[in-house]
C-alpha cells in the first residue's frame, strides 16, 4: 500500500495546492479556466505530439493487448454514454461523463506504478495504453462533443462543420502531426525535443492545480446530484472497467498471466484529468468530471493496492 500511496500522493498534493490557493484568494476566479486553457492549447498538445512522434510500429505490434484494452475502454464509454443520454443529458455533457468513466490516468500514474510492480516489461503496454487513452479515446469524445454542439441538421453540412471544428482543435491536430512525423521518420532537432519535454511535462501538474481551483469554487443548488453521479462513474472506472479487462484478457484472448495482471492494473487506474480539461475547454458542466477524478484517485489507493498484492502473490 505504501508504494501506491507514494505514487498517488503528488496527485493529491497538486489538487490540494490549487484548492488552498483559490480558497485563500491567492488565485482569482478565472484561474481554473485560464490555467486549463494553457494545458489545452500548449502543454497537452506538446505531450500528445511527443508521444506519437516517438511511437514505433515495433512498440505497437501487440494486437491482443490493444484489442483487450481498447474494448474495455470503449465498452465502459459506450455504456455510460447511453445511460446518460437516456437520462436526458445533452450529447456533449454525456460524452464528458462517459470519458470520465473510461479514462485511465496511464501517463501520470500508470508508468511509475507499473514500473514498480512489473519492471521494464510494463513500458510497452503502458505506452500503448497511453496512446489509446490520450489520442484515440480522447479524439472520440471530442468528435461526439463537436457533433453535439453543432446545430446544423443537414448531414453533409453537419459533417463539414464538425470536420472544420476538429481541424482547429489542438488536441486532435497535435497527435496527428506527431503520427505523421513518426511515419515519415523525420528526426526532431534536440532543441525541439527539449521544448516538447518542458512544455509537455507541465500538462499534468497544471491540470491538477486547475482542478483544485475548480473544486474550491462555490457550488449552486443545481449541483446537488453531482456527488452521486460522480460516485457511480467512479464505480464504473475502478470496478467495472478492470473486471471487463480481466474477462477479455483471461477468457477471450487468453493473454499470458503477467500481461493479464498489467492489463487489469492499467484498466483500474483512476480517472485522469482529460475529462475535466474537456469540460472546461468546451464550457460544459465540469462538477461531475472533477469529482470523479477526485473520488477515483482516492478509491484507487485501496483497489490498486489489492490488485498489486494479488498479482504479487499469484502462482
Amino acid at each position: 500500500m505504501l508504494s501506491t500511496i507514494k505514487i498517488l500522493l503528488p496527485v493529491f498534493a497538486l489538487i490540494l495546492a490549487g484548492f488552498g490557493c483559490r480558497k485563500r484568494g491567492l488565485f482569482g476566479p478565472q484561474m481554473a479556466s485560464e490555467l486549463n486553457r494553457f494545458v489545452v492549447w500548449l502543454a497537452l498538445p506538446a505531450l500528445l505530439f511527443d508521444i506519437m512522434a516517438k511511437a514505433t510500429w515495433a512498440q505497437l505490434d501487440q494486437p491482443a493487448f490493444i484489442a483487450v484494452f481498447s474494448l474495455a475502454c470503449a465498452a465502459i464509454f459506450a455504456l455510460v454514454l447511453g445511460w446518460r443520454l437516456l437520462q436526458g443529458l445533452h450529447l456533449a455533457d454525456a460524452s464528458i461523463d462517459a470519458i470520465a468513466a473510461a479514462y485511465p490516468n496511464t501517463g501520470y500514474i500508470g508508468f511509475p506504478l507499473c514500473l514498480i510492480a512489473f519492471g521494464n516489461a510494463s513500458l510497452t503496454p503502458t505506452t500503448i495504453a497511453t496512446i489509446i487513452v490520450a489520442c484515440v479515446l480522447f479524439a472520440l469524445a471530442i468528435v461526439l462533443i463537436e457533433i453535439g454542439l453543432q446545430t446544423e441538421r443537414a448531414p453533409h453540412k453537419l459533417g463539414l462543420k464538425v470536420l472544420a471544428a476538429l481541424a482547429r482543435n489542438p488536441l486532435i491536430v497535435s497527435p496527428l502531426a506527431g503520427a505523421a512525423v513518426a511515419a515519415l521518420h523525420v528526426p526532431l532537432p534536440g532543441s525541439a525535443e527539449t521544448f516538447l519535454k518542458l512544455l509537455g511535462a507541465a500538462a499534468s501538474p497544471c491540470a491538477l492545480v486547475s482542478l483544485g481551483c475548480f473544486l474550491a469554487e462555490r457550488r449552486d443548488a443545481a449541483d446537488a446530484l453531482a456527488p452521486r453521479s460522480a460516485l457511480l462513474l467512479t464505480v464504473a472506472k475502478l470496478l467495472a472497467q478492470p473486471l471487463l479487462a480481466w474477462w477479455l484478457a483471461a477468457r477471450v484472448f487468453a493473454l499470458p498471466a503477467t500481461m493479464i495482471d498489467m492489463t487489469v492494473v492499467l484498466a483500474a487506474l483512476p480517472t485522469g484529468t482529460g475529462p475535466y480539461m474537456l469540460a472546461e475547454f468546451y464550457r460544459r458542466e465540469g462538477h461531475i468530471a472533477s469529482r470523479t477524478i477526485l473520488y477515483s484517485t482516492l478509491g484507487s489507493v485501496a483497489t490498486l493496492t489489492w490488485l498489486l498484492l494479488r498479482a504479487r502473490h499469484a502462482p
